[in-house]
């Protein structure tokens, strides 16, 4: 794997609460990013918890300049760089709306990582966990956890992984080509509060969908258990 130069400086713990929660606590450290081997209190999107076990994946947040893009495109585009710096992997990874990483396993949709992101101040704190060697089993999830390992892919020592995710964090005003993108036009869809058939991708991050009410365009914000329905 080749490593191109890089800004931030990456602290190495062997445990922490939360990498984004350290962050958030040290605005001091300015750009600046850290992994952990373990998290006690990771953090997942709209509150969830994100098991964090000790060798399991990766754990890592970055603390760096807002850049001038809507909210929910930050989020996909440097999701779509965490799966560039993956694609020797031997696994076709891809993205579900509205950031997830995402597989297949057995012909069905699989979480692989997750991301979220905060502002503090005039920083941007990018927090992304993936599953390299373990999942989490979780009950009641729409789309099931999955690692890297049990789809047989080949798995990457985390800390060059995520120096490697640091440097292509670096610019994440480019677009992205990934394996598949999820749900794509056509696919009858369902989430906690409503159903329908997506229509795509809305360039601002936002999903476009047609709906018994008519069309509709969803934010992250508003969804929660999203997953394909009976057509």
């Amino acid at each position: 794997m080749i490593i191109p130069k890089r800004r931030h400086e990456l602290l190495h713990l062997a445990e922490i609460d939360s990498t984004q929660s350290f962050l958030r606590r040290h605005p001091e450290l300015g750009s600046c990013a850290v992994v952990a081997d373990a998290q006690t209190e990771g953090r997942g999107r709209q509150g969830n918890t994100w098991i964090s076990a000790p060798g399991a994946g990766l754990w890592l947040s970055v603390a760096q300049p807002s850049p001038d893009l809507p909210p929910g495109i930050v989020l996909q585009r440097a999701m779509a760089k965490v799966a560039e710096c993956l694609q020797d992997c031997g696994v076709e990874l891809g993205l579900k709306w509205p950031n997830d990483l995402v597989a297949y396993k057995n012909g069905r949709l699989v979480k692989v990582g997750g991301i979220i992101g905060e502002k503090a101040g005039d920083r941007l704190i990018l927090g992304l966990g993936v599953n390299l060697n373990r999942a989490p089993s979780l009950e009641g999830r729409a789309i099931p956890a999955a690692s890297l390992a049990e789809l047989g892919a080949i798995v990457p020592d985390s800390l060059d992984l995520a120096r490697s995710i640091l440097a292509a964090w670096q610019n994440l005003s480019a677009g992205f080509s990934l394996a598949f993108l999820w749900p794509t036009g056509g696919t009858p869809i369902q989430w906690e509060r409503g159903q329908g058939v997506a229509m795509g991708w809305e360039a601002d991050g936002r999903l476009k969908v047609t709906t018994a009410s008519g069309i509709e365009r969803l934010s992250a914000a508003e969804i929660q258990g999203l997953s394909q329905s009976a057509p």
